[in-house]
């Protein structure tokens, strides 16, 4: 009986796997291809022979490698700007939600969690004006504000969790020697809460890169698009072949996909931090 339920759980797991990783492999398959070769029947299962042209295409030599490049410049500094800014508000949010006395501070910390259940396209117009208004759409910063209004209840919430599973005896003893609020901030709780520091950054970091809907109304022109919003508009407009839309894919997802597998250990232990102390 255990066996059998062995080889079902192979078995779906085996499924979940092709089915999330297949498409992925296609992408990677067809960006080594030649254009005529990817269209060609029957299919191509390996990129042999391969080329590395679509990928000089879309990075130096090729019709629309300036959009590229660009994009890819545009979609790190947005996504690197939301991770800095947000893990310094979620860091000092979450530790005086979790150490600090005050009143309604259980209303309010909720209340921050509240907003995860909103959809974002229900922000999308307020969001907008607002940036118009302030002459911020079209810009970085504009991008990176809205970007960071969205992160920052996931981060915060992460943080409270991380500062929570740290015993605030060690604090105390700080205050014992001397020490003030900022300083035991700095020295003692920052340090041992760094995996929920980690798992914040990389997790906003994530939810930067993959932005569309927001970047796409924002945005004016290829100075602030990202990636995800310049990828849709060459499939749409076919300004270029099939298998250079594919490298294009394929540099979208390479940098994520990279931090996943390097850090996942990190995004784990700062997820579970605070479930058992």
């Amino acid at each position: 009986m255990r066996r059998g339920s062995a080889w079902i759980r192979w078995i779906v797991i085996g499924v979940l796997l092709v089915w999330s990783l297949f498409p992925i492999y296609w992408a990677v398959n067809t960006s080594f291809l030649t254009n005529g070769a990817a269209q060609s029947a029957p299919a191509h299962w390996l990129p042999v022979p391969g080329t590395l042209s679509n990928y000089t295409q879309a990075l130096g030599a090729g019709p629309v490698s300036s959009q590229v490049v660009r994009s890819l410049v545009n979609s790190t500094v947005e996504a690197v700007g939301t991770t800095a800014a947000t893990v310094v508000i979620a860091t000092l949010g979450g530790y005086a939600f979790a150490r600090l006395k005050f009143r309604f501070r259980r209303v309010l910390f909720y209340t921050v969690l509240a907003t995860l259940a909103l959809p974002g396209l229900a922000t999308l117009i307020a969001l907008y004006k607002m940036a118009s208004y302030a002459h911020l759409d079209n810009t970085y910063l504009g991008i990176i504000l809205v970007y960071t209004s969205g992160a920052i209840p996931l981060g915060m919430w992460i943080m409270h969790n991380a500062f929570n599973a740290i015993p605030v005896t060690l604090e105390e003893a700080a205050w014992i020697d001397g020490a003030g609020r900022f300083r035991t901030f700095r020295t003692i709780a920052l340090p041992l809460a760094r995996t929920g520091v980690a798992a914040a950054g990389i997790i906003t970091f994530l939810f930067s890169w993959s932005q569309f809907t927001f970047p796409l109304v924002l945005s004016n022109g290829i100075t602030t698009e990202p990636v995800t919003v310049l990828l849709p508009a060459l499939v749409a407009t076919r300004q270029v072949a099939f298998t250079l839309e594919n490298s294009v894919a394929v540099l979208a997802i390479l940098i994520p996909v990279a931090l996943v597998l390097v850090l996942n250990r990190w995004i784990v232990s700062g997820l579970l931090a605070g479930g058992v102390k």
